[in-house]
């Protein structure tokens, strides 16, 4: 059964980094678009950054271009999401997902995800 969990959350302030970690297992990433969605509080889970099944092209929202990057590991089974000048609107709980299906058309849609991992909270505050 394939099954991925957050972590790396934690509390900072801003203007700091964090990197956070998916770690699958039961199944490998590869063949699968991967993505990084966050949850802040009252709001609806959205999209952070995603890459393709071929890992070939990333994607991310721009709220946070030139300040996340995501990355995957095949060696490790292990997605990244690496988060530099951390603002406090970055504050959520992020959720990796995984997806056999996903196109790149709908790599920011959370319904054409198939696996979601347990959240990881990040709190940016001073």
């Amino acid at each position: 059964r394939f099954s991925c969990r957050a972590s790396g959350g934690g509390l900072v302030q801003p203007g700091d980094s964090l990197r956070l970690s998916c770690a699958a297992s039961g199944r490998t990433f590869r063949s699968h678009a991967v993505a990084w969605f966050r949850q802040a509080p009252g709001m609806e889970r959205s999209f952070v950054a995603g890459i393709n099944r071929s890992g070939g092209k990333i994607y991310s929202t721009d709220s946070v271009k030139g300040r996340f990057t995501i990355s995957i590991d095949n060696a490790r089974n292990t997605v990244y999401l690496q988060m530099n000048s951390l603002r406090p609107e970055d504050t959520a709980v992020y959720y990796c997902a995984a997806g056999p299906s996903v196109i790149s058309s709908n790599l920011a849609s959370r319904t054409a995800y198939a696996y979601w991992g347990v959240g990881t909270l990040v709190t940016v505050s001073s």
